[in-house]
């Protein structure tokens, strides 16, 4: 393995905005993002499925069993 083209690997803390903090190793130090598995909807079960134009009911009354 060649000596010095790798990147400085070190031990960093991920944190989002909602709070949550992650300890991890990675190429850079204090790591802020704006959402992560804590907050977001879809992870926390808050998430909805808007159907506006009726296409999930359409596909279910196609292929509904009769």
């Amino acid at each position: 393995m060649k000596q010095a083209i790798h990147p400085h690997y070190v031990e960093t803390t991920v944190t989002c905005a909602c709070g949550a903090a992650i300890e991890t190793r990675a190429t850079k130090e204090d790591i802020k993002v704006e959402i992560c598995s804590q907050c977001h909807p879809m992870y926390t079960g808050k998430y909805k499925l808007m159907d506006t134009e009726g296409r999930v009911e359409r596909f279910l009354n196609k292929y509904k069993k009769k």
